[in-house]
């Protein structure tokens, strides 16, 4: 009989830590891309934008996913 696989447990206590570096991560690629952005062509500078814009938009989704973890810890005591 072969070993079953079995799912990790759910463990949520770095996950503020670990979304908060994920924002900061994101923020630097924002910030190189915009200096790399004097250097390209207009195409180039297009499509930079548009992942740009694509960022922001999931930092704003990740800070509230942060503010949700954080309202979690405060009501569990973690």
């Amino acid at each position: 009989m072969s070993k079953q696989n079995q799912p990790n447990p759910d463990n949520r206590q770095n996950n503020v830590e670990r979304l908060q570096e994920m924002v900061e991560n994101t923020e630097n690629k924002i910030h190189e891309t915009e200096i790399s952005m004097e250097f390209a062509s207009p195409e180039e500078q297009q499509r930079m934008k548009e992942k740009n814009a694509r960022r922001q938009h999931s930092i704003a989704a990740m800070k509230d996913e942060i503010q949700d973890e954080m309202n979690g810890r405060k009501n569990s005591g973690i």
